[in-house]
This record gives structure tokens, sequence and C-alpha cells, in this order.
């Protein structure tokens, strides 16, 4: 069973944990606001392709991220930029956009994120930012 949607809008990548004090004076953490609302909009979005049952075992996933084009670049840059010759080397990192993404499909797509035994991440400009998630399972 293969699995595709797109999540349209800026991508937001996996903030680092925040720490706070819960009542007792305990500390807790948390996630950074905008990068909880982008997961719940992910796993919103992801719902609509949802199976009728979780998927079990083995799976691969596939993320494009599509990131605005900056408002710098020059007609030929962004071009150059739309046709995939010119991609962004910025941050955030892209093993962070796969954590927020893989967090939001756990218990919407699949079980646990513990089940992707295989990811492949890249980043894009586009004038259209959005994320392009693919899941396959893996025959065993």
């Amino acid at each position: 069973m293969t699995i595709n949607f797109t999540v349209l809008g800026e991508p937001v990548a996996q903030g680092r944990p925040r720490a706070g004090r819960a009542k007792r004076g305990k500390t807790v953490m948390y996630d950074p606001k905008k990068s909880k609302e982008f997961k719940k909009y992910v796993g919103l979005v992801a719902s609509q392709h949802a199976p009728s049952e979780l998927l079990e075992g083995p799976l691969r996933v596939k993320v494009k991220v599509y990131k605005p084009l900056l408002k710098s670049f020059s007609k030929k840059q962004i071009a150059d930029a739309e046709a995939g010759l010119f991609r962004p080397v910025t941050k955030p990192d892209i093993d962070n956009y796969a954590k927020g993404i893989k967090d939001a499909l756990n218990n919407v797509i699949w079980n646990d994120d513990s089940q992707v035994v295989e990811l492949s991440v890249s980043k894009w400009y586009s004038a259209k930012p959005r994320v392009e998630v693919e899941v396959n399972e893996l025959r065993t």
C-alpha cells in the first residue's frame, strides 16, 4: 500500500523541546508552539488519506520539503530554483523537518515512527511552499 499526500503552506521544522515548570515545581518538556501546531496540521491532512487500519510492519517514507523562494532571488535564481538547479543549503536541518512529519503521523498512518526503516528527505525551493509525503509498506 502507498499513501501520498501534500501539506500546503510553509514547512516548519521540529523545534528544540522547551522546558517549563509544572504546578508542583517539577520540570516538564514541551514542543514549541509553532512545531506543535504544524504537527497538528500535518496529522489533520494525513488523516484524510489514512488507511482504515494503522499500518504495521516496516515502512519507507519519502519527504520532499519545498521552502518558499527568497525575496532576494533574481529572476534567474528563481528560474533555477524552480527547475531544481538551486537548492536550499540553509537552516533548519533536513532531519528536523523529517522528525516533525514522522511524529505527526503516529497513530494517524502508523502505530509508531519506529516502523520507518527507510527515510528519504530532500529540500527544494518553490513559489508554492509545501511538504509532499509518500509512505510505502515494505513487504517482509
